[in-house]
């Protein structure tokens, strides 16, 4: 893959910011957009508008359609059936849904959460994978169910301190949610082999994976990883904001209840009870994102004309310069394993003695745009004794070794003006 070819797609690329060649490295927050994607918004409005599921004049029978690959499309990108596929708002909306299902849920004729039941995290969650499940603790404790959250701790070089695992997770586990990849550390968390020790300690466990930081960056396949849940969001891989994926195994979804209620997600209503219906639409109440499943489904299939394999080639590649160029920076603090293996191009670092927002201004007067902040990972920041958060660099397709160097000579000249 071309990198500087592949910019040329993106018209907000090709700008200036005060006066010097945008630099945008800020794609763990979100992704820019290429015109195939724009187009694709477009041309629904412009030909298709219609709702979806309703009508059978050609509008609503274009849209359906349209609506249904787009479906078929996110499956085949992670190896899921596209019934198997709920379309959501994000990855946060994917998690908070999943969360309240399950809450008001039963399988096999039994309550999800019981008394004594666990909800097992690790210390590095975003807030998303987090709040959902306080949530569930304090609504299940009005019902005088108390269940505990437990928390995965990490080891020194940014990992999941995985030795204690048979401990952390028991036969009382009802859930194990985690992220796929760290948005602060760019750690790449072994899901697979976690999930597999998990399932040996409890076979009936309910596994969750956040993967808003992996999709975009890496081939996917919930088949593989043997994941009941994952969820992702478009506009962090190309696509557009408001929507997002929340695949799950077909026989959990069967079992537990809806989050959303109202039109097409029944398949009859009468004064007294309704009767949902199949899926996916059993999870999609009202009127669905359709432009902006166009836009998912243009994405995704720029991303495999490329080739998942080829971008994390790519990816590697550019984690392993910055890892290089940012560690040679004097008073630098890389905050994330050392080394590119098992980790993603998101880089989060600190600087000695110099404010988190001053070096921004001066990277920002340059044109280059990257975050500050705690990056909603406030828990994991306090388990790291980080009280100001982090800067953060993190690099996508169209992103090259030159704009890595632009960002290291411009930090190095902030560090100048700062220590003077």
């Amino acid at each position: 893959m071309n990198p500087e070819l592949i910019k040329k797609d993106f018209p907000i690329l090709n700008q200036q910011i005060n006066q010097k060649d945008l630099v945008y490295l800020d794609n763990g927050a979100t992704s820019q957009k290429p015109s195939q994607v724009i187009k694709a918004i477009t041309h629904f409005y412009e030909t298709s508008n219609a709702n979806v599921h309703r009508s059978i004049h050609t509008l609503a029978t274009r849209a359906t359609i349209g609506y249904e690959k787009a479906h078929e499309t996110v499956a085949n990108l992670i190896n899921a059936k596209s019934h198997e596929v709920i379309f959501t708002r994000g990855t946060t909306d994917g998690l908070n849904k999943i969360a309240r299902s399950l809450k008001n849920s039963t399988i096999n004729n039994a309550p999800v959460f019981q008394d004594g039941d666990e909800i097992v995290l690790t210390e590095m969650e975003h807030h998303a994978n987090i709040v959902p499940w306080q949530q569930v603790k304090k609504d299940l404790k009005k019902q005088n169910i108390n269940i505990t959250l437990k928390w995965i701790p990490l080891t020194d070089n940014y990992e999941l301190d995985l030795s204690n695992l048979n401990q952390i997770i028991t036969k009382k586990t009802k859930v194990l949610s985690l992220t796929h990849i760290s948005n602060v550390l760019g750690t790449i968390n072994p899901v697979k082999q976690i999930i597999k020790q998990a399932k040996n300690i409890n076979p009936n466990i309910i596994t969750i994976i956040d993967a808003a930081q992996s999709v975009p960056h890496m081939p996917v396949d919930v088949k593989d990883l043997g994941c009941e849940v994952l969820v992702f969001s478009s506009h962090k891989m190309l696509g557009p904001t408001g929507i997002g994926a929340l695949y799950g195994k077909e026989s959990l979804l069967k079992e537990i209840e809806p989050f959303n209620y109202g039109g097409d997600m029944i398949m009859d209503v009468s004064k007294e009870s309704a009767n949902w219906n199949e899926l996916p639409f059993k999870f999609e109440a009202g009127t669905p994102s359709l432009a902006q499943a166009a836009g998912f489904k243009s994405a995704i299939d720029y991303l495999t004309t490329i080739g998942m394999q080829k971008i994390k080639e790519h990816s590697d590649e550019l984690t392993s310069y910055m890892l290089e160029k940012l560690s040679a920076i004097k008073g630098l603090k890389i905050i994330g394993p050392n080394t590119a293996k098992n980790r993603a191009p998101v880089v989060s670092f600190t600087i000695n003695s110099i404010h988190n927002h001053d070096i921004n201004e001066i990277l920002n007067s340059e044109g280059i745009a990257i975050r500050v902040g705690n990056h909603c990972a406030m828990p994991l920041m306090q388990s790291l004794s980080i009280s100001n958060g982090t800067l953060r660099a993190s690099a996508y397709i169209y992103n090259t070794k030159k704009d890595v160097d632009k960002l290291t000579t411009t930090l190095n000249k902030a560090i100048k003006i700062f220590s003077k």
